[in-house]
């Protein structure tokens, strides 16, 4: 079987720039709270006018996801046109390199390499698959944060 996971959560990547006008909709909408949220600017400085959205955990009731800005063009990251729509599924287990095989078998189509993402945690390593289907699936690795401090 390979694999195991030990959760699932949400991703919405929007078009950059778009992420703050994204959580604060789904605040207004909804009433989601602002978990936490983690900007391009503390990474990368050029970035600071837009400081455009790395992640956002937002929470509703008891289930939180991820609200993300798209990255810029030279990131490895999923592009958006590469998918039908901005959700990712991120999956966290103990073997990135075996889920992401056991998701290629099955028919779904890596999309980079294995990467360390760039979010609160470091040393979190992550590979994208895209479904049949269009849906985008970020599997890593576990983060050893607990669910109500989840790295990103």
């Amino acid at each position: 079987m390979g694999a195991s996971f030990v959760g699932i959560e949400i991703k919405v990547v929007v078009p950059y720039g778009k992420a703050k006008e994204a959580v604060e909709f789904y605040k207004e909408a909804f009433g989601a709270e602002e978990v936490k949220c983690k900007t391009h600017s503390s990474l990368d400085s050029e970035n600071d006018l837009l400081d455009p959205i790395l992640c956002a955990q937002l929470k509703i009731g008891s289930s939180t996801f991820l609200v993300c800005d798209q990255p810029d063009a030279s990131s490895s990251a999923v592009k958006l046109a590469e998918m039908e729509n901005g959700i990712f599924f991120r999956m966290e287990t103990d073997d990135v390199v075996g889920a992401l095989a056991r998701a290629m078998k099955a028919g779904a189509k890596k999309v980079g390499e294995v990467i360390e993402e760039a979010c609160v945690c470091t040393g979190v390593q992550a590979g994208t698959v895209i479904d049949p289907f269009g849906v985008a699936w970020t599997i890593t690795s576990i983060s050893g944060a607990s669910s109500s401090n989840k790295c990103c």
